[in-house]
């Protein structure tokens, strides 16, 4: 069996109210993904879904336990290592494609190679060869704006690939897409785990996708079920 390409160990997450109550997110969650595997995560709103996937991607600290990309330990690192560590081996799509709306997509797409020193003119057409095999190559300078939902979505995906990352982190990212432009979506991270060999989680509450995955993770109250 490939060793997890990320994996997370008695990963627990509370958060306090008022100083009087709390509410625990997460409870003792261990979960482990391979290169080359898609992953769903299902469960009812609430159920602890997006608390997991942000802290496997170290976008919040856990109240207990640890998580490991390859055999770096995210909560060990400072600040500034854990957003290298972000920047170079892992990649994120949103419900909401959070793309820039000052820029066109291709440079969107460039960014995270930009802040992780890639040249400008490398990073350029790592970006427009990305977007062409998506069927953007028309779309290149088009801001967010001027780009279909769809289309705004595919950059979403095409800026977590463009650096290569060994884990992909998706939260509901066909959210708020047709069935055709979902299809399109789930494609794509498809091919990134079986040919890019990357380890995709997808946390979504479209059943019919998420029964396509190669893995299902059934979450309820903060943790893990059968």
């Amino acid at each position: 069996m490939n060793r997890p390409a990320i994996r997370a160990a008695g990963l627990a997450k509370a958060y306090s109210r008022d100083g009087s109550s709390t509410t625990r997110a997460l409870r003792g969650v261990d979960f482990s993904v391979a290169p080359g595997e898609l992953c769903a995560v299902v469960g009812p709103s609430g159920a602890g879904k997006t608390t997991l996937l942000y802290l496997l991607g170290g976008l919040a600290r856990p109240t207990q336990g640890e998580v490991w990309v390859g055999d770096q330990p995210l909560f060990r690192l400072d600040d500034a290592s854990l957003s290298r560590l972000r920047n170079r081996h892992l990649g994120f799509v949103f419900q909401y494609h959070h793309l820039l709306p000052e820029f066109g997509a291709a440079d969107n797409v460039a960014l995270p190679l930009r802040i992780a020193g890639v040249p400008a003119g490398e990073a350029r057409r790592r970006a427009r060869a990305l977007l062409e095999s998506m069927g953007l190559g028309k779309r290149l300078g088009h801001r967010p704006g001027e780009l279909s939902g769809g289309e705004q979505q595919r950059a979403a995906v095409a800026r977590a690939l463009v650096g290569d990352p060994a884990v992909v982190l998706a939260d509901e990212p066909t959210g708020n897409l047709d069935k055709a432009n979902s299809e399109a979506v789930f494609g794509l991270l498809r091919q990134a785990a079986r040919e890019g060999g990357r380890a995709v989680v997808l946390v979504t509450h479209n059943a019919d996708l998420a029964a396509r995955a190669d893995r299902l993770v059934r979450m309820e109250d903060g943790a893990i079920v059968p």
